[in-house]
């Protein structure tokens, strides 16, 4: 079997581990949601949320550059591995002592007292997630997808388990903290047991500061992006209070449910993939198109289909009380198919070797995005909303262009792949929002049956309308048969062995092997 076709079935069988495993987060996390919102108060999410803004971005220092590392690399040696994570695991411990002291200057940044008691909790999220990263990237880099989806899975299991638990027994915000404690150890213990490389001690060993400039331009590129989608967060909460900001976060989790479900997972297939075809730009690019279609495809419709049921999504998840969400909920769906195709051109920085250029676009980004913030801001959360959904239309092309040209990738191409599904899925929404104007009988339904009843009616209609007018818009089914072909190419009688590896990447999967 030819190189290319045995690279591109290894590619899918992480793709099935990923999405597979991303299905069962998705299932279980609409399932905690459901159960934490009535047993939970806004306020109660308002002040975690105010803590993680700051503390995920920390507890995210090596997964976001060493696991790439680790991808990108030709080669890599037991000394460099073991040199990268106590390099890791220091940084991690520094930040989580300087982490758990900052609690009294964030209880005084949102006015709140009890930020103090949380922002030491969630300060043990930080080294325990990094004692496994290097672990999860030999396992990455090994193409052990279903293995890291698997722990995944089990970890936020038990965070839902603990969170719910806890809420029941009347510990409030202390039930979402103490479940992200609980996750951060399963899935770094799960690391560890499945990749059986132990480090040795640090030690000399070439290309170590070359491979930690790589990760620090990766996490500066990160830090950047993460202010910017978490600036929102801090000026809500600064601005309007807990209560605000936990109704804003609900329908922002919902708003990044399917980048979280489709693209967090899929990183690491996809940068795995175009790594090592990064030298031939004609198959680069059509590997790197392929998946930017399938995912306008999904993403197009849902967020068309999100802003037109946003409302009794959100009434039908979190219950009574809940109803100023689902109004912010529905300013981001049109948002949601833009936001998930944008996010791929990091794909491209990434697999070429060129974090620097990332970086560099992110603060662009950064930017620009606060600066909608601030003109948003004068309309409370809702103008927040209008803002990201904004920032998406505006630099997704330029984005694109940035990152494309070191490999003459045009942005032609990717607006050719795009632009049918776009104009797809905003035909099948006004017709449906036509139909759904003509009949009021749905409209009027009360309560949480009634919100199931109109989602489900306004999902037979548009996701009907969406399918022919893509098939209409391409003259033909040839994007449908594609994305179904993928599909089939995951069912597992389909699965061929595992490729060859080199010769010097035998240390460390045999180790994750064992």
């Amino acid at each position: 079997m030819a190189a290319g076709q045995g690279l591109r079935r290894t590619a899918v069988r992480g793709a099935l581990a990923t999405v597979t495993g991303s299905a069962g987060n998705l299932f279980v996390g609409i399932g905690t949601v459901v159960v934490l919102a009535r047993l939970l108060t806004p306020s109660d999410f308002g002040i975690v949320t105010m803590v993680t803004t700051f503390s995920l971005l920390l507890r995210s220092f090596g997964l976001n550059g060493f696991t790439e590392l680790i991808m990108q690399r030709e080669e890599i040696t037991e000394s460099l591995a073991s040199n990268f994570f106590w390099i890791n695991l220091g940084i991690g411990a520094l930040l989580t002592l300087g982490f758990a002291g900052s609690g009294p200057l964030l209880a005084h940044l949102f006015h709140n007292p009890a930020v103090v008691r949380v922002t030491e909790g969630m300060s043990l999220t930080i080294v325990t997630a990094c004692a496994g990263y290097i672990h999860t990237g030999l396992l990455q880099r090994a193409m052990h997808f279903r293995t890291t989806a698997t722990i995944n899975f089990m970890g936020q299991v038990l965070q839902f388990v603990v969170a719910i638990i806890l809420a029941m027994a009347g510990w409030h915000y202390w039930a979402l903290v103490w479940g992200s404690v609980a996750q951060t150890v399963s899935v770094t213990v799960g690391a560890w047991l499945a990749c059986r490389w132990v480090p040795k001690a640090p030690g000399r060993a070439s290309d170590t500061g070359q491979g930690v400039k790589f990760a620090l331009n990766v996490y500066s590129h990160f830090a950047f992006w993460y202010f910017t989608r978490n600036t929102d967060n801090l000026l809500v909460g600064w601005r309007f209070g807990d209560q605000a900001l936990g109704f804003y976060k609900k329908a922002y989790d919902l708003f990044v449910l399917p980048q979280n479900q489709l693209m967090a997972p899929m990183n690491a297939v996809v940068v795995s993939t175009l790594s090592r075809v990064n030298q031939d730009r004609e198959q680069f690019q059509r590997y790197f198109l392929r998946a930017v279609s399938v995912l306008a495809l999904l993403g197009m419709g849902i967020g068309a289909y999100f802003a037109l049921a946003g409302s009794d999504i959100i009434r039908f998840l979190l219950g009574p009380g809940w109803e100023e969400a689902g109004r912010i909920f529905v300013l981001f769906g049109p948002g949601i198919g833009v936001m998930l195709v944008h996010y791929t051109h990091g794909w491209i920085h990434l697999s070429i070797g060129r974090p620097d250029r990332w970086f560099r676009w992110s603060l662009i980004e950064f930017v620009f995005t606060a600066g909608l913030f601030l003109l948003g801001l004068h309309w409370g959360p809702r103008g927040i909303a209008l803002a990201w959904t904004a920032s998406y239309f505006l630099l997704m092309l330029p984005g694109f262009w940035y990152a494309g040209k070191p490999i003459g990738l045009g942005i032609g191409p990717f607006f050719n792949t795009i632009w049918k599904f776009f104009a797809a899925s905003v035909t099948a929404a006004v017709i449906t929002a036509l139909i759904v104007a003509a009949a009021p009988y749905f409209a009027g339904l009360p309560g949480t049956r009634g919100a199931l009843m109109r989602m489900i009616f306004v999902a037979l209609i548009f996701f009907a309308l969406y399918v022919a007018s893509v098939v209409v818009l391409h003259q033909g089914l040839r994007p449908i048969r594609e994305t179904i072909g993928l599909f089939r190419e995951l069912l597992p009688e389909r699965l061929l062995r595992r490729p060859v590896v080199s010769t010097s990447e035998v240390e460390e999967v045999s180790a994750c092997d064992a």
